[in-house]
């Protein structure tokens, strides 16, 4: 599995990440494949994607229902899988806790990235040291949405929105979601966006939107690393 990663986070020097492109085979192979390459960080703990604000906190030994997983443990690796929703990695290098954040519309709508820096700072963190990355998601350029996603975002969500065809407009995940983090206190120059639309770009990505039922997942791993695993992994 190929991973791409955050300039912004590789200055990490304690952490571990990455925004993982497309592999054939099942969801379980790539789950298998992605706990193979962080091997030697740590185990990978993945969710139940449920497009909610729930936060949970590994251990777990069944994957819980929630959007949002946070660790201060070294080793204890977070994962969210994607298809066209966006992936966002948080990691606060002070207080040395990561999240991880599932945000398609719906967990947009509801303010999922808030939820998560609440999380992180009820755990001691300051959002102005947290660094976020934004991973790979639909575009604006291809997202299109129907009127119970306007009316789900409210008046105020209104600036998310671009003209599409005919009545239909474009939502822009990435810049809703921005936003919030921003509102909760993260300074924008702390937050890196990778800005490529998973639709576009079928050679990296899986894309529910153009593949259908037939879409895989992409999956996006943070975590940090134990002392004994730093000269392995960051040299």
């Amino acid at each position: 599995m190929d991973f791409l990663a955050s300039t912004l986070l590789g200055r990490i020097h304690d952490a571990i990440h990455g925004f993982g492109q497309r592999v054939p085979g099942t969801r379980e192979a790539a789950r298998e494949s992605a706990g193979r390459t962080f091997a030697a960080a740590g185990e990978v703990f993945f969710l139940k994607q449920v497009h909610g604000c729930a936060v949970v906190r590994p251990p777990w030994s069944g994957p819980p229902e929630a959007d949002v997983s946070v660790t201060e443990t070294p080793g204890q690796l977070l994962a969210i899988e994607t298809a066209d929703c966006l992936p966002l990695l948080i990691a606060d290098p002070v207080a040395r806790r990561v999240a991880a954040v599932h945000a398609g519309w719906r967990g947009t709508a509801a303010g999922v990235s808030r939820a998560a820096v609440s999380a992180l700072v009820a755990s001691g963190s300051k959002p102005g040291d947290l660094f976020v990355a934004l991973g790979p998601a639909i575009g604006p350029c291809c997202y299109e949405v129907g009127r119970d996603v306007e009316q789900a975002f409210g008046p105020e969500g209104a600036r998310y929105f671009v003209p599409g065809r005919a009545e239909r407009k474009h939502l822009d995940l990435a810049d809703a979601n921005r936003d919030q983090l921003i509102e909760m206190g993260v300074r924008p120059d702390r937050i890196d966006a990778l800005n490529l639309c998973t639709r576009c770009r079928g050679d990296l990505f899986f894309s529910y939107r153009r593949d259908s039922a037939e879409a895989g997942r992409m999956i996006s791993v943070i975590g940090l690393l134990k002392p004994a695993a730093w000269p392995a992994l960051r040299s």
